[in-house]
């Protein structure tokens, strides 16, 4: 049969307040000694009752709008209970049959159509995190797990969608878009790889001609888009093969190997009646004033889509480009800061989405970490301009900038490396060039082009490519001719 493929998503953000979800703790537990970071509220101890934070209503009210879901004005705490040990309480205060925000939508597309799909989000609700279990040597053999319980209580917004992906493709481009709002809301720094942005995915398969949906299975651990996607596209070839060989798919949770590329079988799949959810004798029902609402919808800031539109606009560049600068919030606010101080900015463009990402994706950093800050990339490129380097040179330039930290000019003038201005000098070295090279000349008079290109290439070696080339083509040219 033709199988159809099924993906809905389950993302969980970190919100960015100063304080946990109900109690006064920091948010800030990462380097703190183990079990530091907390108090009677987080662990649960008998007599302690949670207050909510009004910071994680407010951020997790601007999420929800921007993803134009519906605020529900009245909703209310449950308590999902399971028993594990990163839960001092043995439940989780969250959400469950009326959440914060409802019925929602995002709109994504695939960078060979133009055309958009509505990916329907289901709800958008608050929750408390958990602690995280540290296991003493190999996991199989271990005798004993230690618990953490600094990060109990960190406020989390959970975002479900519906399973409306038709594609690992389309999945990883709605989680890129997806951290790019939170960033520019400013309730989630969205890293992936350190869990202030984390992804589960559900995923079955569809008869194509029947419509009769198949077993589906959730996958866990993705910890970056590039993870998202192949997990995915693993798990859609497995399942495949199974129905192929006549198998049964089995519901349940497998985890994302990322040193083997394989989705492994952790446990049978919940439900949530095996949650047990009951409503939070501790917390009243959240009752959010319109007014609020209506505020916070006034002073959202300006969101990705509308920043591509104005990229699009303003600075003349294309949307690919647009796309790709506002993928992230730091990687648009480099680009403006340095375009408010060079004018052509496709070439700013380029050399950010080329050299600056390559070096930063090698290096494994962040673009706020960059030694290459706008107002260098820039300096760098007047000297382009300015026909101090030629391109050529700059690649070098940039990688020594990156490497030291040192803005171009000081580069240049350490190492020497400058553009040759002298025409007199350049038609020396092409006068000598055309000399040792007849045959490279016959060739070229007689109309082989390629004969040109190889006495270029002369000159540029011998002046270590310090020459400009598109003088250097047509004065050979020239002098052929006399």
């Amino acid at each position: 049969m033709k199988e159809e493929v099924v993906i809905g998503l389950e993302i969980h953000i970190q919100l960015m307040t100063k304080a946990k979800m109900f109690c006064q703790c920091s948010t800030n537990y990462i380097g703190k000694e183990p079990n530091t970071n907390t108090c009677p509220v987080c662990l649960g101890l008998p007599g302690s009752l949670p207050v909510l934070n009004r910071k994680v209503l407010e951020f997790a009210i601007r999420t929800a709008v921007a993803l134009n879901c519906k605020i529900n004005q009245v909703s209310r705490f449950h308590r999902k209970n399971y028993f594990y040990p990163d839960l001092p309480k043995a439940y989780q205060i969250s959400q469950y049959d009326i959440p914060l925000g409802i019925n929602g939508y995002m709109e994504i597309s695939l960078p060979e159509s133009k055309e958009k799909h509505r990916i329907r989000i289901t709800r958008v609700h608050i929750e408390e995190d958990a602690g995280k279990l540290v296991h003493e040597g190999d996991i199989a053999s271990s005798s004993h797990s230690l618990v953490d319980y600094n990060r109990c209580g960190i406020p989390l917004a959970e975002i479900v969608t519906e399973p409306d992906f038709c594609s690992p493709e389309e999945a990883r481009i709605f989680l890129v878009k997806l951290r790019s709002i939170v960033q520019h809301l400013g309730v989630c720094d969205g890293n992936m790889e350190e869990g202030s942005m984390r992804c589960d995915a559900n995923i079955s398969l569809r008869d194509a001609k029947t419509g009769a949906l198949g077993t589906k299975a959730e996958i866990k651990n993705m910890n970056s888009f590039k993870a998202v996607k192949k997990a995915l596209q693993f798990e859609v070839d497995r399942q495949k093969k199974l129905l192929a060989e006549g198998e049964k798919i089995v519901q349940e949770t497998r985890h994302w190997d990322e040193s083997k590329n394989v989705t492994v079988s952790m446990r049978s799949k919940e439900e949530a009646h095996d949650y047990r959810y009951f409503p939070e004798p501790d917390l009243l029902p959240l009752k959010v004033d319109l007014k609020m609402i209506d505020k916070i919808r006034k002073n959202l800031p300006e969101l990705p889509e509308a920043r591509r539109m104005r990229f699009i606009k303003d600075y003349q560049i294309s949307e690919y480009d647009a796309e790709i600068l506002i993928s992230s919030k730091e990687l648009g606010d480099y680009y403006e800061k340095a375009a408010s101080s060079y004018s052509n900015r496709k070439v700013l463009s380029n050399w950010i989405m080329g050299e600056l990402i390559h070096y930063l994706n090698e290096e494994k950093i962040g673009i706020d970490d960059s030694p290459v800050s706008p107002e260098k990339l820039v300096g760098m490129l007047k000297l382009m301009d300015e026909g101090v380097i030629s391109g050529k040179m700059a690649k070098d330039v940039f990688e020594k900038m990156f490497k030291t930290g040192k803005d171009a000019s000081q580069i240049v003038k350490e190492s020497g490396i400058t553009q040759i201005t002298d025409e007199n000098e350049l038609f020396k070295v092409i006068d000598n060039v055309i000399k040792e090279n007849p045959k490279s000349v016959d060739d070229f008079n007689k109309g082989k082009e390629k004969a040109l290109n190889f006495l270029v290439g002369q000159v540029m070696r011998y002046t270590k490519g310090r020459a400009k080339p598109d003088f250097v083509f047509e004065a050979i040219k020239q002098r052929i001719k006399k």
